[in-house]
């Protein structure tokens, strides 16, 4: 994968990273090419060897076909969540860490469905949060609209599937809480 100054690209656990130089730093007594990423969320930098790019989970950011498809797959119902919160825990971390905001989009909704029914825990909060934060990072640039805007569109969705999932899962609610 070869990347060039001033492009965005998904960086797993992260969201959208700008490319921000190709430098060659000494890496293990080797000149190697790297790549300096910005995180535009927060303005962090995380510096990667160019050859470890895609081991890592560097991808471009979703298109905006797929970013519409995103939109809706978040109002999708969804399958039944563990009621194991170390299975649960084990299971979103995976998934955030993926890379895939499809994944994303899963953990967003099956924990603001256990939201529903009780507090979260402080873990479950953090993953809830990184989920959305994923999430709105790549439509906001996908589609170049502005978190303001779309944040309340996405918790709307999110709602609807968790609608939809109370109604074919009614007992999984009391099931979840455990």
């Amino acid at each position: 994968m070869e990347l060039s100054i001033g492009q965005k690209v998904a960086y797993p656990g992260q969201g959208v990273c700008l490319v921000e130089s190709i430098e060659r730093r000494v890496v293990g007594g080797n000149l190697v090419p790297c790549y300096l990423l910005r995180v535009v969320g927060d303005n962090s930098h995380i510096l990667v060897p160019a050859a470890n790019a895609e081991a890592v989970g560097i991808r471009m950011v979703i298109s905006p076909n797929q970013c519409r498809k995103l939109i809706r797959r978040l109002s999708d119902d969804f399958e039944d969540v563990s009621s194991d919160w170390k299975t649960r825990s084990r299971q979103f971390t995976e998934k955030l860490q993926s890379g895939d905001v499809f994944e994303a989009a899963d953990v967003l909704k099956k924990l603001t469905y256990l939201s529903y029914g009780k507090k979260l825990s402080f873990r479950e909060q953090t993953l809830l949060e990184k989920a959305k934060h994923l999430i709105l990072s790549e439509i906001t640039n996908a589609e170049t609209v502005e978190t303001e805007v779309i944040e309340p569109r996405l918790g709307k969705l999110v709602e609807s599937a968790c609608t939809k999932h109370l109604k074919t899962q009614p007992l999984a609610a009391s099931a979840a809480a455990g």
